[in-house]
């Protein structure tokens, strides 16, 4: 399979009471195209981290990461920024909807920044609101849709512009069981059915079953990749399942 996103020798440190805390400790790895990739590990090992480098949210204090072949850790902020708004979608654990918009208006808000017509626009939004079984919603605001409907708007909102590649930081935590499942089905079916590239962080042993594979962080390495593993009792039980 092709390589999607690559980091070799990646290192993030943070300045902590006059000296450093390594976040990410000279990881390198491989994301191919049309994975559906988790990242696991107990809090603090580095995982959201992993997502905001790959997402070009931050930048690392070494090493290199590379996108569809075009090095991120060269790029200027207004170069980083294009490539984000083109090539990448984020879903998050707290939603990040804009609270004064409708679900159709926070959907479109990615191709209203990449200057598509309006009439593209609409079609798009509309396919995809009702791709996550929305389409009915579209004019609603977020305080009108429950969690689960809320995290459907996100991940429309993170597919609508067609990215390579969606990052999910923790997307199920603050979901009942009834709509996280929902929520890791259709993250499955997008990732089928368009081709698109799913990088998640997560607790959720249900999601961890449904990957591609598993990167298992520790301390800001990368220690192992074991698809099937169960994550350790005591990650688990921080987890909201």
């Amino acid at each position: 399979m092709e390589t999607l996103v690559s980091l070799r020798n990646v290192s993030r440190r943070y300045p902590m009471d006059h000296t450093f805390v390594r976040a990410l400790d000279d990881v390198s790895l491989d994301v191919r195209r049309g994975e559906f990739l988790a990242v696991a590990g107990p809090s603090g090992s580095g995982k959201s981290t992993l997502l905001n480098l790959i997402g070009c949210i931050d930048q690392p204090s070494g090493g290199s990461i590379s996108i569809e072949g075009v090095e991120a850790t060269r790029l200027k902020p207004s170069e980083l920024a294009a490539l984000r708004r083109r090539k990448i979608g984020f879903v998050f654990q707290t939603f990040n909807l804009i609270p004064v918009f409708t679900a159709f208006e926070n959907v479109e808000y990615p191709l209203l920044l990449d200057r598509q017509p309006p009439a593209e626009r609409r079609r798009r939004v509309m396919e995809v609101l009702e791709s996550v079984g929305l389409g009915y919603r579209a004019n609603h605001r977020p305080d009108l849709l429950s969690g689960g409907e809320r995290q459907r708007v996100a991940v429309a909102r993170a597919v609508v512009h067609r990215p390579a590649l969606v990052l999910a930081d923790e997307a199920t935590a603050n979901l009942d069981t009834h709509n996280a499942t929902q929520l890791i089905d259709l993250m499955r079916r997008l990732n089928r059915d368009l081709k698109v590239t799913f990088l998640f962080s997560t607790h959720d042993q249900r999601l961890l079953d449904r990957a591609d594979r598993v990167l298992w962080l520790c301390d800001g390495r990368l220690t192992e990749e074991e698809p099937g593993r169960e994550v350790p009792h005591e990650t688990v039980s921080a987890a909201r399942l």
